[in-house]
Parts: C-alpha cells; structure tokens; sequence
C-alpha cells in the first residue's frame, strides 16, 4: 500500500474521533438521554370571553359528536322500539236487508194555502209505508198508508200558514227509518201595518170600531166586531191580558155609578162608562188590578187581525194585534201570556 492511499484512509477515521472527543471534552457532567414513546396529547378546553347574547337569543344546536369506528352506543333503557303501523278495527257491514230510504221530495218546493201539491217517495227492503202529516208540536196527526214507493197528491186547508210536515216512515223498532219534509207555504194576506211580523195573517184584516181607555195600570179595548173587551195589565201579576164577552145592556143597565162620580170628584181621576164601566164596576178582580180610570174613553175605526204564534210553547195557539187609539199596534200572545206595542212607520 502506497503512502497516499494510507494518507487518505487515516484522515477519514482521524477526524471524526477527534471531534467526539472534542464534545466530550466540553460537557463533562451531562446525562444521557433515553427516548421514550411519543406522549398522546390531550385537548385542553379554553373558555374565551364574548359578548353577552341578545335578549331572545335562538338556541343553538347542541353538536353531537360523530363516531368513527367501534360499535354503536346503546340506549341505557333498552333499544328503542318502533312503534307498529296503526291498525284498523273492523267495521261492521251495514245490513244490506235493512230498510232504506231512497229519497223523499215534494213538487212544487214551496206551496200555497188551500193549494195542492204531491209528494215523492222510493224505499227499500219493505212491503209498506206510512206518510204521517205532523201538528205545529210535531206530533203525527194525520196517516196515509202507501206502498214502498211512488207518489200522492195533497191538498192544504186554506187557514194553513208558514209551513206543513209531513213524515215518512218504514220498517219497526231499531230497523225503523224516518225522514221528513217541510214545506214552506206562501202568504197570501197582507198584514194592516209595517214593518209586519215573522208570520203570516190567518185572515185579512177587519176594520171595525174600537173603543179604548187608560187606566192607572192598564188599558180596556171594546171591539165591535166581535162584541168583546180586551183587559191589559200592566202591574206585573199575571194574566197579563184577560178577554171578556160585553154583557151590558143599555135598556137594563145604567151607564154610570153616582156613586163612584162621587168618590172621584176632585181627584182628576175618571169613572168608565157603558159597557168598558159594566165590566169595570162588575168584576172587582178587574177593577182592583186596573185602578180608576185616567181619562174618558175613545172610539175611533181601527183593525184587528190573527196570526200563528211563533211562541214554541204555545204552538198551534194564535196571536191577536189590534190597532190603539195613538196609532200604534198591541199584539196579545196565548192564554194571557204577554202583551207588547208594536210601533208601525209612517
């Protein structure tokens, strides 16, 4: 081996030893280190100040942290059960033998007292019918046995007013099927004054001579044509009207009490006369519940009409209006009930 390639292979090893040792030399007294694994670093949360939310802030979304790998978590209560789809109960097929009603009409839809008009029908499952005319309470009055279908004419009374029922009915017991048809009825009389009532007037109105007069509580109506006198209270007791049949004579009975003219004198106040005074001076019930009489009566030409009460608990009874001395019109209901002024317009 030649010189220089000695040269060469001493300065590659020469050098490197020497700088160790020149680094040994300068830290005598440092530890050796060992490497360890790599630690696993652990996320520290830190809370930053922010501004403090608006007054109504909107609820944030609570993020829900995403699982990657290894098995899904299970509820604590159990796994979660999906409910069943909803189930229907089973109906009950309608009996296809049971009584039916098809249909139940009337021609022409709205009729007229004393007017005609018939009746339509078509059931099923049956051998017979029964059509059953109903009262103003409902209450079935008049019967028509019919066959399971077809049809019937009907003629109405002339006093019939607003409406008539009628009632169609097959089958019994719990199979029984029934339908029912009002028909509305035209009015064919005009009432005496407006605004007229809800109703329709059983006759056109008769003029006659009323004679009126007040009283401390209440007013008396004589009324010519029917030779009546109508007594309204006005104390609270009831009846609250009363009518009376005129039984004074003038050939047999006086026309005035001397006695009561007497009582009276100074006072202001008033004793009826003829047939409103026979009445008065006759029935002390009359005379105690009126008080004396304000002012002497008046005759004048008034009317009175009838019409159907529209007062359920008086159906099938009649309302009374009568014309009064000031031009206004008093309508009397049922049996004493009520009485009310109606004001017409001029």
């Amino acid at each position: 081996m030649s010189f220089s390639s000695y040269k060469w292979w001493s300065w590659r090893w020469v050098i490197p030893v020497s700088a160790l040792l020149l680094f040994t030399a300068c830290s005598p007294t440092a530890q050796p280190i060992i490497p360890t694994d790599r630690p696993t670093l652990t996320p520290t949360l830190v809370i930053t100040a922010s501004a403090l939310p608006p007054a109504s802030p909107t609820p944030a979304v609570t993020p829900t942290p995403e699982v990657t790998g290894g098995p899904s978590p299970t509820p604590l209560l159990g796994a979660t059960r999906t409910p069943d789809k909803a189930i229907g109960l089973p109906t009950r097929p309608a009996n296809p033998n049971a009584p039916i009603i098809e249909f139940f009409r009337v021609s022409p839809e709205t009729a007229s007292p004393g007017g005609t008009f018939t009746l339509f029908w078509s059931t099923r499952n049956v051998t017979e019918a029964v059509i059953y005319r109903l009262d103003a309470t409902g209450q079935r009055t008049l019967v028509y046995n019919v066959e399971p279908y077809g049809s019937q004419s009907i003629t109405i009374s002339a006093r019939e007013r607003v409406q008539v029922a009628y009632e169609l009915a097959i089958g019994a017991g719990a199979g029984e099927a029934i339908q029912r048809l009002i028909i509305p009825l035209e009015c064919p009389v005009p009432w005496f004054f407006a605004p007229s009532p809800d109703s329709c007037p059983i006759r056109e109105a008769n003029q006659t001579l009323i004679i009126e007069e007040p009283f401390e509580r209440g007013r008396m109506f004589y009324i010519e044509d029917d030779n009546q006198i109508y007594v309204l209270y006005n104390d609270g007791n009831t009846p609250r009207w009363s009518i009376h049949d005129n039984r004074y004579n003038p050939a047999i009975h006086p026309e005035r009490d001397p006695a009561f003219d007497q009582a009276f004198a100074g006072t202001g106040l008033v004793q009826p006369s003829a047939r409103l005074g026979y009445l008065w001076r006759g029935l002390d019930t009359v005379r105690n519940r009126l008080g004396s009489g304000l002012a002497p009566e008046q005759g004048y030409e008034g009317f009175t009409q009838t019409a159907p009460t529209r007062e359920q608990s008086f159906a099938g009874r009649e309302d009374i209006f009568l014309t009064a001395s000031d031009g206004t019109v008093i309508q009397l209901l049922p049996n004493g009930s009520q009485w009310q002024i109606l004001t017409p317009t001029q």
